[in-house]
């Protein structure tokens, strides 16, 4: 079998929500797929009924998106089936790209259909796990109820830590069919992350008011609960005297209430906030940061992660799994409900020697991510059948 004889089609997630990560995802595989000469094409939810609304994220916008994307997508998946004969090949391959999307299984055909479970964070906390710092009402307990029967049924399914297997084997009950294929395959690289040139770097971060030389912690994330962007602050007002720099929060702006906060440790005026920084901009902010905070509580993965490492980084994380797993120890780790160990383990990060051998590690432990290899891994899960 030659492998431009195979096609996939990517179901990705419904535009209007926004979700950054699961867009990148969605077209990293897509263009990961053609590289290697498989043809590929992505579908996403026709909106709709989510037109009719400013804001498809409360009230009555969001139940015209579940409109969107589970009643006229689903018809829309089923018409698409009947009419088109080119759907029962048996080299056309389906592949939904966010679990969330499991109950468009049930359309496709079984022994072609696959899916990317990328966490089982809102599962977990719709069934009362606090853990996942992911709250949900009654009607979420009911969706997410819902997303795992049709995920646990997947005949084909790749997750994307060993950590979110293990979740999800423990939510799922095992209850997966017997001829099941489900397989580790972690994310990929979606775009170029490498150390940036100093000159390079210092005239990006300029522009985000910091000083060329200036020592910086950075994170990268959203303002959802569990990403902890508290604990920066704590951890610097913990090292009071012993390293005065910056604190630069990189992607969701910062919420009122953390603003408040940085005042009232006295820590205002060293925060810096860079909403929604370019890709050029974040690989410079990677490259020129004293090192890189990953303090959350839960992820299914941690792009930032690799990310910061394939830039030359030192890398300061939860003990938390997967962190762990996914820095394959080329890493600090603490305690994300203690900022003085987060503090004490980037002091250590200080050290030169330390430092040094830490940033080899992560180069290395990049290779794991490299897109041909795991989307290689990615075609031999539905070939092996």
């Amino acid at each position: 079998m030659k492998q431009h004889e195979l096609h996939f089609i990517l179901l990705a997630n419904y535009l209007p929500d926004r979700q950054e990560s699961m867009a990148r995802y969605a077209l990293n595989l897509r263009d990961s797929l053609h590289r290697e000469q498989v043809e590929a094409e992505i579908w996403y939810p026709t909106v709709f009924f989510g037109a009719f609304s400013k804001d498809t994220h409360a009230g009555v916008g969001k139940w015209l998106t579940y409109l969107d994307k589970y009643l006229l997508f689903p018809a829309q998946l089923w018409l698409r089936m009947k009419l088109n004969s080119d759907y029962a090949r048996d080299l056309t391959f389906f592949h939904i790209c966010d679990h969330s999307n499991s109950p468009y299984l049930r359309l496709l055909p079984a022994n072609r259909t696959g899916i990317t479970c990328h966490d089982v964070l809102a599962i977990r906390g719709a069934a009362g796990f606090k853990d996942t710092h992911c709250e949900a009402s009654a009607t979420g307990k009911i969706l997410q109820r819902w997303i795992l029967m049709h995920l646990s049924r997947a005949k084909i399914l790749s997750a994307v830590s060993q950590f979110t297997m293990k979740q999800l084997l423990e939510v799922s009950k095992n209850r997966q069919p017997a001829d099941a294929r489900w397989r580790v395959i972690p994310n990929s690289f979606n775009a170029c992350f490498f150390p940036m040139e100093r000159a390079a770097s210092g005239v990006l971060i300029a522009k985000c008011g910091i000083r060329e030389g200036a020592s910086f912690l950075l994170t990268v994330g959203s303002a959802e609960p569990r990403k902890n962007r508290k604990i920066l602050l704590d951890m610097a007002h913990c090292l009071k005297g012993q390293w005065e720099g910056l604190i630069c929060y990189a992607g969701q702006r910062l919420d009122p209430s953390l603003i408040s906060y940085a005042e009232k440790l006295g820590l205002k005026n060293r925060v810096l906030n860079i909403a929604e920084p370019d890709h050029q901009t974040l690989v410079a902010l990677y490259s020129a940061c004293t090192a890189f905070v990953f303090p959350s509580f839960a992820e299914g993965f941690g792009w930032p992660l690799i990310e910061a490492q394939a830039c030359g980084a030192p890398v300061l994380a939860s003990n938390r799994a997967p962190m762990p797993e996914i820095t394959n120890g080329a890493a600090l780790y603490a305690d994300p409900y203690a900022p003085a160990d987060f503090a004490g383990a980037f002091l250590k990060l200080l050290e030169e020697e330390k430092r040094e051998r830490l940033i080899a590690l992560g180069f290395e432990n990049c290779k794991r991510f490299e897109r041909g290899l795991v989307v290689r891994e990615f075609i031999d899960l539905y070939l092996e059948g």
